[in-house]
């Protein structure tokens, strides 16, 4: 996936952009099968109308809550660039917070048992810009995300960034790395790559 392009400057390059973990539509998923499930019961056990009426209230409610949840999900981007870390959130009501590299201070991330076998964490990032500390849940991979953050903040710092243009096959050299520690999915690695050779 993608940010708009009217979200970067000039010679701003997109690094990273994630959807959550898919452990923040549990919730949603949940009522849904649990609304799936007392409707086969109703349909199976009883011949009442307003038990039968009822189940199907609950699923339509459940599916709506769903939707709600998956919008949620889908509106939602963690991305790093070569000057900031950005998260977007938000359909119709949108949160934006933005951080640039250079006032980064410190990375964390935090993953219980259960997080560290789906793959899921919290990030922590504490910066000296507006947004003070900020916590962002349900990271995709945090720990590959926090090296990720760490790496540009170093670049950065170092004036990887200004010292000359990272050409195409360097950023698809990048790519590379990132699907190939799972931060990226072969799907959206061949589109971002095609994306970058179209420029050429």
């Amino acid at each position: 996936m993608s940010l708009p392009s009217d979200m970067l400057q000039d010679d701003e390059e997109l690094i990273l952009a994630i959807r959550p973990h898919w452990w923040a539509l549990i919730d949603g998923i949940a009522a849904l099968v649990g609304a799936v499930v007392l409707g086969g019961l109703a349909l199976v056990l009883t011949d009442a109308s307003a038990l039968r009426l009822l189940a199907a209230v609950v699923l339509v409610v459940a599916l709506v809550f769903f939707l709600a949840r998956y919008i949620r999900w889908s509106t939602t981007t963690f991305a790093i660039t070569s000057e900031r870390v950005i998260f977007h959130k938000g359909f119709i009501s949108r949160r934006n917070t933005q951080m640039p590299l250079e006032k980064i201070n410190t990375v964390d991330f935090h993953q219980s048992i259960f997080e560290r076998l789906i793959g899921a964490g919290d990030l922590v990032i504490e910066s000296g810009s507006e947004a003070g500390i900020e916590s962002f849940s349900d990271i995709r991979k945090p720990l590959a995300v926090q090296q990720e953050i760490n790496r540009q903040v170093d670049r950065h710092e170092k004036g990887g960034w200004g010292q000359r243009p990272v050409t195409i096959p360097e950023q698809i050299a990048q790519l590379a790395d990132l699907r190939d520690r799972g931060l990226l999915s072969d799907a959206e690695f061949e589109a971002k790559k095609a994306e970058l050779l179209n420029r050429m």
